[in-house]
């Protein structure tokens, strides 16, 4: 058997003349090759195009990449751009990769005027209703750009949009897509002292679906186990009262906003105790579990809620002498919404204490630092760091390396009434959105 044929060898043999008999096998086994070749190269890109097609293979694609590299491939067609602006595609990526959020500062609410009694504080001429502490250029646009002064007072953001109004009868919900603020239709309970939550719902359309919850706070020492709500949704645009139990006494704390996880509601109540409503159960049902007591802040001053990097429930809490952080953990063989009328089986882990003089400390270049420092808020997602404030610097703690970073803003934090206010980061998220491609592709 002759030794089989070398592609050196056919092309050397391809420069002989074509009329040899003897390099006919020769220019068969150049048309063989060739042929097979460009079949292959067909095959192979048949099947690329074969794949891509397919919405299922292109996911699996596209959540192997990085963030940058999937916000350029929108680009490639309206196919690909509204895949990756779907709320299922987004959904599916950042269970897999952190979400990436975008601070543009920190909004002043001041309680004195939020909801006030008529003999209340007034607010000075001024003094605007809705500060904004802009920490960038797009926060500098939006703070001068006029809207705000239309919206009323802060109450609460989640994934960019904002919830603002004056208590207890007008609303607005402002989409930094559209820059249109939409204002609610006026709520048919009145409540003198309430508590609210915003809650922004998964939507198979990707259309923006949200949720506003108003739920009336008893002032007076009653012994009680329920609780009037009013919840408005924006996919019928109407509001529904209901009224929710528990299986023991118990009163929100009036002038909070809740803090939502997965569509589990969080309320701080009396008595330390912290009110937990499932809305999609729908067993209208609140169960109560106690908050950690602490030790280097027992004697707290501020706390806050939020959501650890691993989904779980966090809370913290300061004193003039630290910070204590924990997340409630739970049980192995629990559900999707958690969190049971009894939580006998969760409990509270301490997962990060904080002493502000060692912070100091093993941060020297911030020798002038106000002797009141207190836990400001978490970053969305986030166990690894922490926005403290001393005095009217806000500054961001990193628990694993230890280093304290200033954050730098524009706004009068001098003028603020810090006791009487809560300062909440506004963040957007950096993902594109469904909306936007809407009108794109119109």
């Amino acid at each position: 058997m002759p030794p089989p044929l070398l592609i050196t060898d056919v092309m050397i043999m391809e420069r002989r003349p074509f009329s040899s008999a003897s390099n006919l096998p020769a220019l068969i086994a150049i048309a063989g090759y060739n042929l097979v070749e460009m079949k292959y190269e067909k095959k192979a890109h048949d099947s690329v195009h074969a794949a891509l097609a397919s919405d299922d293979i292109l996911c699996e694609i596209l959540l192997r990449l990085p963030e940058k590299s999937v916000f350029k491939l929108i680009l490639v067609s309206k196919k690909w751009l509204h895949l990756i602006c779907s709320n299922s595609f987004r959904s599916s990526y950042h269970s897999r990769w952190r979400e990436n959020v975008h601070l543009l500062g920190f909004f002043v609410c001041n309680f004195l005027y939020l909801g006030r009694p008529r003999d209340g504080f007034r607010r000075p001429p001024w003094e605007p209703a809705l500060p904004l502490l802009s920490t960038c250029k797009e926060g500098d646009d939006l703070k001068f750009s006029g809207i705000l002064k239309q919206l009323g007072y802060f109450i609460d953001s989640s994934n960019g949009l904002l919830l603002c109004g004056r208590h207890p009868m007008t609303y607005y919900v402002w989409n930094p897509i559209t820059k249109q603020p939409y204002q609610l239709p006026q709520p048919q309970q009145f409540y003198r002292s309430l508590c609210m939550a915003f809650i922004i719902e998964d939507s198979h359309d990707d259309a923006i679906c949200y949720k506003v919850i108003r739920a009336k706070c008893v002032c007076k020492p009653v012994d009680v186990n329920t609780v009037s709500i009013e919840t408005f949704s924006s996919k019928t645009s109407t509001w529904k009262q209901s009224t929710l139990t528990c299986s023991s006494s118990f009163a929100l704390c009036p002038r909070t906003v809740a803090t939502v996880i997965k569509g589990v509601v969080h309320w701080f109540a009396a008595q330390r105790n912290l009110a937990i409503y499932d809305l999609y159960l729908g067993l209208r049902r609140i169960s109560l579990i106690k908050l950690p007591a602490g030790e280097l802040s027992y004697d707290y001053e501020e706390s806050v809620l939020g959501e650890s990097s691993d989904g779980l429930l966090q809370y913290g809490q300061s004193s003039m002498l630290g910070i204590e952080i924990w997340v409630l953990e739970k049980k192995q063989s629990s559900n999707s919404s958690i969190y049971k009328s009894t939580h006998s089986g969760e409990r509270w882990i301490l997962r990060h204490k904080l002493n502000f003089r060692a912070m100091w400390k093993q941060n020297p270049t911030f020798t002038e630092h106000s002797k009141e420092s207190q836990i400001l808020s978490f970053l969305p997602r986030n166990s690894e760091s922490v926005f403290i404030r001393s005095g009217s610097n806000i500054f961001l703690y990193d628990f694993e390396s230890k280093r304290l970073e200033v954050v730098h803003y524009q706004g009068r934090g001098s003028s603020i009434s810090w006791d009487s206010s809560k300062i909440v980061p506004y963040f957007r998220p950096t993902w594109p959105c469904s909306s936007y491609v809407n009108d794109l592709t119109v």
